[in-house]
């Protein structure tokens, strides 16, 4: 069957299934719409977990970063699993114990003051918004090549299919989606690994294969990886290339920005007991774990299988490059989307593909009579992992499952951020501070008109995204990470932290995490003043925009505790309830104590 056609099959079969998901799980109350009534079983609630976790950053970016980064994409590895870790040990109990709906509702009775449950609402938006940005260029991406429309028409399908099930089903309807939506995320991401895993290496697992030798050749994938990339001009696929600091401080900024951000966070408000809440987050570990330990496979053969296409033969720009009227049918495909370019800068009708910037490869290039003008190939990471099975010519039914898989992860993660979102205003905003006596169905209502408000905001951003899925995903866990995720930890481990501390730690955290990236990004004019380069050379100790959370982080903990020392401590009842937040029911109830 062609491909298309297989596709929108495929893909309107999913859709069909999370439709039908909703009107089956559809919210009657506003317990249901934002907690799922407390009944979803921590199996259940590990597998939407991890789907509303593994978004379109984890499934479509982030083997495209590790594609051309190599070592250094790591960090989201270590960070993104090692924030889950953190989350399932320090806080989900903690919160859940605590029994409220949303973190800004925890973070303004727990401060006692509508101003701290005011500035965590400001933080939840920001981080959010600019999260879901990442789901939306996810969205446009895999609409505009698998079912050929273009970015703008794809983007707004997708929001339709979230406004639909997010606002019908709310919390109760968004999970059950989001359990189905796993399973085809999952199976999308490891078969077509799989399939390419024995194609190369001759090894079913993909986590095994990428450190075997190739099929054929007695020289291990990574290894042949390093000769590729090093005749090209670039440094060594296994080589670390960015400073230490950089990468210590961008790991940290993306495990706490995991633990901070408000849309897992509320997933653990969904389940039973306490007990169930560090269930749910061991879960959502172990199905993430599926497909994080298969990404650096997928990076790598994607990246391995890209070189040999655009090499035909020995690497480097030589006479027997790929000559570009006989590029192959994948190539062109995703031409027509513009995320994959070619330039034929010396006019010689050949895909040259190599770091231009290297003074090695020049020197290499001139000794040999080579014309270089620059490389011709421009490759958008994120269309790696879509583009994979293409490129190693897999059966249409495995790039039509893809394609599903994708829309799935951009899709699950974008409706729990848009809960997050419209539970903020609705919530926090019209129930607890504009209209404390609104009914309970005028509320529901709220909160659907909050939900399409916000549906309709991330649109409008999604259509000019800043960056990578992966690099914009960054921004928000950095954002998450130098203003929410302080407040939580002082509030549960910290009874002396009282409101004023809590306040000022998240606005000046959040206020100079938000100068550094606009500074960096070129998004803050200053009049009169020149834009400072986002490279490594201006960054501030080498500290790039997305690795600048963990610095607000900081700046949090000390900007809060400072205010704390020499403001009033807070009511004898608000300490009281952080140490029953803590202490487990039935402590010391054998010794008396």
């Amino acid at each position: 069957m062609e491909l298309q056609t297989l596709t929108y099959i495929v893909v309107g079969l999913t859709f069909s299934l999370y439709i039908g998901i909703a009107i089956w799980a559809r919210a009657g109350s506003t317990g249901e719409f934002y907690a799922a009534g407390r009944g979803i079983h921590p199996v259940a609630n590990g597998m939407a977990t991890a789907a509303d976790w593994m978004s379109a950053a984890s499934f479509i970016s982030m083997a495209g970063l590790i594609a051309f980064l190599g070592y250094d994409a790591s960090i989201f590895l270590m960070g993104w699993t090692g924030g889950y870790v953190l989350l399932a040990l320090m806080l989900a109990p903690y919160l859940r114990k605590f029994g409220k709906f949303t973190v800004p509702e925890f973070i303004g009775d727990r401060f006692y003051s509508q101003t701290a449950r005011t500035v965590a609402v400001i933080c939840l938006i920001v981080a959010s918004l600019t999260y879901v940005i990442g789901q939306m260029k996810g969205i446009g991406v895999a609409f505009s090549r698998f079912l050929e429309l273009d970015y703008a028409t794809g983007l707004f399908s997708g929001m339709a299919i979230v406004f639909f099930y997010a606002v019908l089903g709310g919390m109760k309807g968004i999970t059950y989606t989001q359990i189905a939506q796993y399973c085809v995320l999952i199976l999308a991401y490891t078969i077509p690994a799989i399939f390419i895993s024995l194609q190369l290496t001759g090894l079913p697992l993909p986590q095994f294969g990428m450190f075997s030798e190739l099929s054929g050749d007695t020289v291990p994938l990574l290894t042949k990886l390093n000769t590729i990339l090093t005749d090209l001009g670039f440094k060594e696929y296994t080589a670390q290339k960015t400073n230490t600091l950089n990468m210590m401080l961008y790991t940290l900024s993306l495990m706490i920005g995991t633990a901070g951000l408000p849309h897992v966070i509320i997933r653990f408000f969904t389940v039973p007991k306490v007990r169930d809440a560090r269930l749910s987050a061991g879960w959502a570990l172990v199905f993430i774990a599926i497909l994080y330990t298969t990404a650096p496979a997928v990076g790598s053969m994607a990246f391995y299988n890209l070189s040999n296409t655009v090499q035909t033969g020995e690497v480097g720009v030589q006479a027997n490059n790929l000559k570009y009227d006989d590029r192959p049918q994948w190539f062109k495909n995703w031409e027509v989307t513009g995320l994959l370019t070619f330039d034929d800068k010396n006019g010689d009708g050949r895909i040259q593909y190599y770091n231009d910037k290297s003074d090695t490869f020049a020197n290499k290039a001139t000794a040999n009579g080579w014309e270089v003008k620059g490389s011709e190939l421009k490759v958008d990471r994120d269309i790696m992992v879509l583009a994979n099975p293409e490129i190693a010519q897999l059966p249409n039914w495995v790039i039509a499952l893809v394609a599903a898989g994708g829309l799935a992860a951009a899709l699950s993660t974008a409706a729990g951020l848009l809960m997050a979102i419209s539970s903020a205003v609705s919530h926090d905003i019209i129930k607890s501070m504009i209209n404390p006596d609104i009914s309970e169905k005028n509320e529901l209502l709220a909160a659907r008109i909050s939900m399409a408000g916000a549906i309709a905001i991330a649109g409008y951003f999604g259509l000019n995204p800043p960056g990578f899925a992966a690099q914009v995903v960054a921004l928000a866990f950095g954002l998450a990470a130098s203003s929410i995720f302080p407040a939580l930890m002082m509030g549960i481990f910290n009874k002396r932290m009282n409101d004023a501390g809590a306040v000022a730690g998240m606005i000046v955290g959040l206020g100079v995490t938000l100068i550094y990236i606009f500074t960096y990004k070129g998004w803050l004019f200053i009049p009169g003043t020149n834009m400072l380069p986002n490279t490594p050379d201006n960054h501030l100790f080498g500290i790039s925009p997305e690795a600048f959370g963990a610095v607000g982080a900081m700046l949090n903990f000390l900007v809060a505790w400072l205010v704390s020392k020499v403001t009033a401590a807070p009511p004898d009842h608000i300490q009281h309830l952080v140490e029953d937040v803590r202490v487990p029911r039935g402590a010391g109830a054998a010794t008396g104590h």
